[in-house]
């Protein structure tokens, strides 16, 4: 990150490898399986837990899955997310001083996720090209040991949940004229064979919608953002 509000990774005072230790002993010392701090908005919908993977089909959703546990305190990542928007990560409450970003890790993207695994509580993954379950499998088992949470941008083999848009858009249009509001979508969660769950969210901030707020007035596909 290049901006006047880039991340700092470490507190450059101190021995970056004494930080990424403690960080790693910290990690190991946290049970798997332990609630992850997410957004009010969607803590019901979408509760993380450590070891676990979660498969979005947005960077909005991204976002929003990593934005409890960076305004609780934690630090996330982001690996292979070029296009990452750093003013809708604030928006959101992503602390830029306690996060990662590694736009292109290229071929060697399993290894770096691998090790944002170890210092991180939540990373969130653009994996570059489809994933087997041997691979999977791999970062499975570190997330595990480590306590972290894995939110994938894209398909992934084993998941704890899926979450996609099914419609979204912006109130405040109306044939053509007036002011954005508010983006309002449609988001599904599918786990396993339950039945999938449907909300209406709002963003910015990532809200229930209000039932009592007009319908969506402008279609724009949901997986755009």
């Amino acid at each position: 990150m290049s901006s006047s509000r880039s991340a700092v990774a470490l507190d450059p005072g101190r021995s970056v490898v004494e930080q990424l230790r403690e960080r790693v002993a910290a990690m190991e010392r946290r049970p798997a399986a332990q609630p992850v701090p997410t957004l009010p908005g969607i803590a019901d919908l979408v509760p993380l837990h450590a070891g676990a993977t979660y498969a979005v089909d947005s960077a909005s959703l991204a976002l929003a899955l990593a934005a409890g546990a960076s305004r609780a305190g934690e630090w996330v990542g982001f690996a292979g997310c070029a296009d990452f928007g750093v003013e809708a990560a604030a928006e959101l409450g992503i602390e830029l001083s306690r996060t990662v970003l590694v736009p292109d890790p290229g071929e060697h993207w399993l290894e770096v996720t691998a090790a944002l695994v170890d210092v991180l509580r939540v990373v969130v993954l653009r994996p570059p090209a489809s994933v087997d379950d041997r691979t999977a499998g791999i970062l499975d088992s570190r997330l595990r040991t480590r306590s972290a949470v894995l939110v994938v941008h894209g398909h992934w083999p084993r998941v704890a949940a899926r979450v996609s848009v099914e419609e979204s858009g912006w109130t405040g249009l109306r044939s053509g004229a007036g002011q954005l509001h508010e983006r309002r979508a449609r988001v599904v969660v599918r786990r396993g064979a339950r039945p999938p769950h449907r909300v209406e969210l709002t963003w910015p901030g990532v809200h229930r919608a209000d039932p009592q707020v007009p319908e969506i007035h402008r279609p724009v596909d949901g997986r755009a953002g």
